[in-house]
């Protein structure tokens, strides 16, 4: 069945390492543990990725262990007359689960520590916070960023996608959206003040085992829609997604699932004008490019080719109930990204 929502608490895997039920769910009602993979460690990755984003600037946070690699980057992206944004990763080899990042989006505060960087997601009842303190971040000059997000009960987006090739590799992902943001950053002299009336913070939760090449297209966003908040995750290619996609609205607290989308990608410049549409015509909506965030490595068994195009998009959205959202100039994102690895 298409857009299957699991509803029941379970482990996310069967004894022989596959999923036990594939589908979309409002929780993390699937119970991941590390220790029911039938992979090789190297193969583990696991990450909380954090996009916080103002009318004008944002700031993304990532730590991960990815097995045979860790990856923790800290992105600054400013969004006015002269768009730029820049990127410092630091990676380190084979941490192989020695980042003991939390099973669970619920609890626990991962960290990271070296001489460069000090960073830390913590967990508390109905807020997150984050803090960050990165040396050398650009031009020898340090970021320090401390950044609240509320989390008020409301439904997620959950998927727990197989792979036809490999029963034993999986994808569980849980978006976080319409988590307002307080706080700030300092950089080079500035100071990035986050609005909780006006601005938001999404998490990017997963924990998984790939298989070796994939391309995916993703893009979220959050605002206010007629005085209430309204964010969208948007997604498709990774995986095997027949049993359901990673497609919703969020509005108000609830989440309003529908089916596929497509991202029309002029052929010309990821920063010309896109299109997104849906098969159901629940997602209908322009995309005007501001910046391409774009990164590309090429190691020949590592491979990264990755578009993340920051930008404001304007068109309808449709709940459950046939109620028309009419969106305008939504600061949000849509990327492509090739991976081997």
């Amino acid at each position: 069945m298409r857009n299957h929502e699991v509803s029941k608490v379970q482990s996310l895997l069967l004894p022989d390492g596959s999923l036990r039920e594939p589908g979309w769910s409002r929780r993390l009602y699937q119970v991941y543990d590390r220790k029911d993979i039938k992979k090789r460690k190297t193969r583990i990755k696991e990450w909380d990725y954090y996009l916080v984003l103002s009318k004008d600037f944002g700031f993304a946070f990532t730590l991960s262990d990815d097995g045979y690699i860790g990856l923790q980057s800290v992105s600054l992206l400013e969004f006015g007359e002269k768009p730029w944004t820049h990127t410092e990763t630091i990676l380190d080899a084979f941490p192989l689960g020695k980042m003991k990042m939390p099973s669970t989006s619920d609890e626990g505060s991962p960290s990271y520590s070296n001489k460069r960087l000090n960073m830390s997601f913590q967990k508390t009842p109905g807020k997150r916070r984050i803090t960050c303190n990165f040396k050398n971040f650009m031009d020898g000059k340090t970021l320090v960023c401390d950044i609240t997000l509320e989390q008020p009960e409301m439904d997620t987006m959950v998927i727990a996608t197989p792979w036809k090739e490999d029963k034993k590799a999986f994808y569980y992902n849980q978006k976080i959206n319409c988590m307002r943001a307080s706080g700030q950053c300092t950089f080079d002299g500035k100071t990035y003040v986050f609005n909780p009336e006006t601005d938001f913070g999404t998490l990017d939760w997963g924990r998984g085992v790939w298989t070796y090449d994939n391309t995916w297209n993703w893009g979220s966003g959050n605002g206010i829609v007629n005085g209430k908040p309204f964010g969208f995750n948007i997604g498709y290619g990774f995986g095997d997604t027949s049993a359901a996609s990673e497609n919703i609205i969020f509005y108000d607290g609830v989440g309003h699932k529908f089916d596929d989308v497509t991202f029309n990608i002029p052929a010309s410049s990821y920063t010309d004008p896109w299109t997104i549409t849906s098969s159901d015509g629940r997602f209908e909506m322009d995309f005007i490019p501001i910046i391409d965030r774009d990164a590309k490595i090429d190691a020949k068994i590592i491979v990264s080719d990755q578009h993340q195009v920051f930008g404001r998009m304007s068109g309808t959205a449709i709940l459950d109930d046939g109620t028309k959202l009419e969106i305008k100039d939504l600061l949000c994102f849509c990327e492509r990204v090739h991976n081997k690895y």
